[in-house]
C-alpha cells in the first residue's frame, strides 16, 4: 500500500484516477467497477496518444540512425500514408478548425518521409523526390475540393487500409526471417494504441445496444400505453352511443 505522500499515489491521483477511487482500490482494496473502468479508459487513452505522438517518430528515428531501411515494406509505408491522409482530408472537406487536426499533419508528413527514405535507401532517390512533389500537389487539390462524401467514404476505409499494412509488415517479416529496420517502440506502441482504440470501441458498441434496448423497451411501453388510452376511448363512446339511444327511446 502507497502511503499518502507517495510519489506513486501522487502520479496515480495527478493523471489516471481521482483520489475517491485511489482510496477505494489501493487503501480499501475494493475492485470497485466504475473506478476500475475508469482507470483502464485512462490508460488506453495514454496508450493512444503516445502511439499517435511517437510511433512514427520512433520509426522515422531508426531508419536515420541507421541509415538504412532493410525490411521495411513500401506497400505498408504507402497504405499507412494513405489511412493518415483520410483524416486530414476528412478534416478539411468539413472545414474544421486546423487546431483540431494539426497533429495529423505532422504524422503525415513523418509517413511521408518514411516513404521517401524507402525508396532512397532502395537507390531510387530520383522516384522519391518525384513521389513527395506529386503526393503534396495531390493531398493540396484533394484538400480544396474533394466532396465531403467521398471524404466521409475515405475516412471509413482508412481503419482497413491500416490493418492491412500492417499484415503486409508482418508477411514481410515472415518472408525476410528478420525485421530489418523495424522500430520495437513504434511495433510496441501500434499494438497499445491498437488495443485503446478495441477497448473504447467495444464500449461504445455496449453503450449502443443498451441504448438501442432502451429505446425499443420505451417504444413497446408507448405502443402499450396508445392501445390502453384508444381501448378506453372505444369504451367511452359506446358508452354515450349506448346514452344517446336510451335517450330517444
Amino acid at each position: 500500500m502507497a502511503s499518502s505522500s507517495s510519489p506513486v499515489r501522487q502520479f496515480l491521483v495527478s493523471f489516471l484516477m481521482p483520489e475517491k477511487c485511489y482510496e477505494e482500490i489501493f487503501v480499501n482494496v475494493h475492485m470497485h467497477v466504475p473506478c476500475l473502468k475508469f482507470l483502464l479508459n485512462k490508460t488506453f487513452g495514454f496508450w493512444i496518444l503516445l502511439d499517435s505522438l511517437l510511433a512514427q517518430p520512433s520509426q522515422l528515428l531508426k531508419i536515420l540512425w541507421k541509415g538504412g531501411a532493410a525490411g521495411l515494406s513500401l506497400t505498408s509505408a504507402l497504405l499507412q500514408l494513405y489511412a493518415f491522409s483520410c483524416p486530414v482530408l476528412y478534416a478539411a472537406a468539413l472545414n474544421f478548425p486546423l487546431f483540431a487536426w494539426t497533429e495529423r499533419l505532422f504524422t503525415l508528413a513523418q509517413t511521408a518521409a518514411i516513404v521517401f527514405l524507402i525508396l532512397f535507401h532502395g537507390g531510387e532517390a530520383l522516384k522519391g523526390l518525384l513521389f513527395l512533389v506529386v503526393y503534396a500537389a495531390v493531398m493540396l487539390l484533394l484538400g480544396s475540393w474533394l466532396p465531403a462524401a467521398v471524404a466521409s467514404w475515405m475516412q471509413t476505409s482508412s481503419p482497413a487500409a491500416l490493418i492491412a499494412s500492417k499484415a503486409l509488415q508482418a508477411r514481410t517479416n515472415y518472408c525476410n526471417e528478420h525485421t530489418g529496420q523495424l522500430s520495437t517502440l513504434s511495433v510496441s506502441l501500434s499494438c497499445a494504441g491498437s488495443l485503446g482504440v478495441l477497448f473504447t470501441s467495444l464500449q461504445r458498441s455496449v453503450h449502443v445496444v443498451v441504448m438501442g434496448l432502451h429505446c425499443a423497451g420505451s417504444h413497446d411501453n408507448e405502443r402499450e400505453e396508445n392501445a390502453g388510452v384508444q381501448q378506453h376511448v372505444m369504451n367511452l363512446m359506446k358508452n354515450v352511443l349506448k346514452a344517446v339511444k336510451n335517450t330517444e327511446i
